[in-house]
């Protein structure tokens, strides 16, 4: 009995791990993402990283982020398609991720 409470344990354990990993990946590549964004829109890269971060707290799932760079890119007049913002922002996922996990 008490093996498997060990292992339930372990599972909840990791599965704590994974999520919080999970997690500073996805502030990680926010942040990497807003600070490529300033670049493009002139702003200021910590400010705009910091405001990337807060938008993806308003809903589940990246699209937040996605609307938040696309309107403020529209609202700049910078051309970029919606295509090479999804490229960008799963590249630094990835880079994010390594990260997280170093």
């Amino acid at each position: 009995m008490t093996s498997m409470k060990d292992r339930e344990r372990a599972f909840e354990n990791k599965f704590a791990l994974d999520e919080e990993q999970k997690f500073k990946a996805v502030v990680r590549r926010n942040k990497l993402v807003g600070r490529w964004a300033a670049e493009l829109l002139g702003r200021d890269a910590d400010a705009y990283a910091q405001e990337v971060v807060e938008a993806d707290f308003q809903e589940a799932g990246e699209e937040d982020v996605f609307r938040k760079l696309r309107a403020d890119f529209n609202a700049a007049g910078v051309s970029i398609s919606d295509e090479d913002i999804r490229q960008k922002m799963f590249a630094y996922l990835q880079d994010a991720v390594a990260e997280v996990k170093q």
